[in-house]
């Protein structure tokens, strides 16, 4: 794929949204963000060259302004594929967090162990591995093992992108990672598709399979086929999402996390309103039991257990 310009944001993908509506649903206190990014600002911490995509600068102060208008007490920052494995714009964000952030970084093999050490201090518990074709070049798979064998003895885990199709292909690779494991978006399902097809049969076996596995029941907005919500803020046009999310929190209560995602990269079809994505969380979440598994207790447990 062709290298954009410097600087120059990717044609076409929307900026976030400036202004989200406050929540209707009240998350309960201490609720984590647990999937969210800072870019740049360009200026200071510049995009990997190798990168797929520019986005807009996105900083910290302006996440943590969010957190707290939100309602949540706590970010996970992960890394995105435009910074590469450059992580000084992801590292900065959690040394001015107070203690109110944690980090998913992208290393390589290369890295020493005093850089690892150095990534766990600053507060990051887990590295991404990233298998969508189209954001990231293959990465040999016995580099991801070692690096995976090397970031266990930290405790970290790690998170894995992949979208539905290529479950299959990937499930031996998966099941030989020794760390626990942390997939985006549900794998990204196809949900057109009967959340009890085979395709959706496939991820609910992974995580029943494998205990190890967790899963973030997360990015409505880029699952649905139903587009944007409507102005009034019903949550109708993500609902052919809700079925999907709510099995899995159903099912693997102990095993999910809920983020942002913001500020929502590579999206060009409507940039959602924060405020209506948290609003999304008591459809898929039901009870308040639920709720604070999803947003407090396991995401607490994953990335602060000195606090638990």
């Amino acid at each position: 794929m062709e290298k954009t310009a410097p600087f120059q944001k990717t044609p076409g993908w929307l900026d976030w949204y400036e202004n989200p509506s406050k929540p209707r649903f009240k998350v309960p206190p201490g609720a984590v963000d647990a999937h969210c990014h800072v870019f740049g600002p360009k200026d200071k911490f510049p995009y990997a060259p190798e990168r797929k995509y520019t986005p807009c600068d996105a900083s910290k102060e302006q996440l943590f302004a969010l957190r707290d208008h939100l309602g949540f007490s706590r970010n996970v920052i992960v890394q995105a594929t435009c910074h590469g494995a450059d992580n000084r714009a992801m590292v900065d964000a959690l040394h001015h967090a107070h203690g109110r952030a944690r980090g998913v970084a992208t290393v390589r093999r290369d890295i020493s162990d005093a850089d690892l050490h150095a990534l766990h201090e600053a507060g990051v518990r887990g590295v991404r591995f990233n298998f969508v074709k189209r954001l990231v070049d293959f990465t040999p798979r016995d580099e991801l093992i070692e690096i995976a064998g090397r970031i266990e003895k930290l405790g970290w885990h790690v998170v894995i992108y992949f979208e539905a199709v290529d479950l299959a292909e990937l499930w031996d690779f998966f099941t030989a990672l020794p760390t626990t494991i942390v997939v985006d978006h549900m794998g990204r399902p196809d949900v057109s598709k009967s959340v009890d097809g085979p395709q959706f049969e496939r991820f609910i076996k992974f995580m029943t399979d494998n205990p190890n596995v967790w899963s973030k029941v997360s990015c409505p907005e880029r699952l649905s086929v139903s587009g944007p919500p409507a102005l009034n803020g019903e949550l109708n046009a993500y609902r052919d999402v809700v079925t999907f999310a709510r099995r899995i929190v159903e099912t693997f209560p102990d095993r999910v996390l809920w983020g942002t995602d913001w500020p929502h990269p590579n999206l060009k079809n409507h940039m959602p309103d924060d405020g209506l994505l948290v609003d999304f969380i008591p459809h898929i979440a039901h009870t308040p039991e639920l709720q604070r598994k999803l947003v407090v207790e396991n995401p607490m447990r994953l990335y602060w257990p000195e606090l638990c």
